[in-house]
């Protein structure tokens, strides 16, 4: 991705229903260049969707909670039936498959703790995979919607 094509991108990330003539104005190019490159773009996978950022209350989902689980046995197998079955249950928001003491790290939102409880209860304890989970209740979040290119310049970051 070239400077142009980070541009694009920013502002796409920052309002996506802006038309291609505002964004194509706003980075100094013509309207027809400005929707060849964002048509690359999704071409190339840089652009995956478009998306609405939906108040979580409003859609009674007002607790959010960051559940780790550990399974067993560790295999192929079991970490993508029990990844592919957590992405099918209305709470999940977000699964994500780690390295460490947790093999998984479940993003659930609910209506309120009771909701929390019962899906701790009936949705993994149950589950004879799982050998262990904890849930850490969510205060706030923080989620940026703009992101920049990091530099690419071959160096891995060290201690510092």
């Amino acid at each position: 991705m070239d400077e142009l094509d980070s541009a694009i991108v920013r502002h796409l990330q920052e309002d996506a229903r802006q038309s291609n003539r505002d964004i194509a104005r706003k980075v100094g190019i013509a309207p027809s260049t400005c929707l060849e490159r964002t048509r690359l773009l999704r071409e190339r996978g840089v652009i995956r969707g478009y998306h609405a950022d939906i108040d979580l209350p409003s859609l009674n989902r007002g607790v959010q909670a960051i559940v780790s689980a550990q399974v067993r046995p560790l295999s192929r197998v079991v970490i993508d039936a029990f990844q592919r079955s957590l992405g099918e249950l209305p709470e999940v928001m977000s699964v994500f498959v780690t390295a460490g003491s947790d093999d998984f790290l479940i993003h659930v939102s609910v209506q309120d703790i009771d909701h929390l409880h019962a899906f701790l209860a009936d949705r993994l304890a149950v589950r004879k995979e799982v050998v262990g989970f904890r849930s850490s209740i969510i205060f706030r979040h923080i989620h940026r919607t703009v992101l920049e290119p990091l530099p690419d310049d071959g160096k891995s970051p060290g201690p510092r």
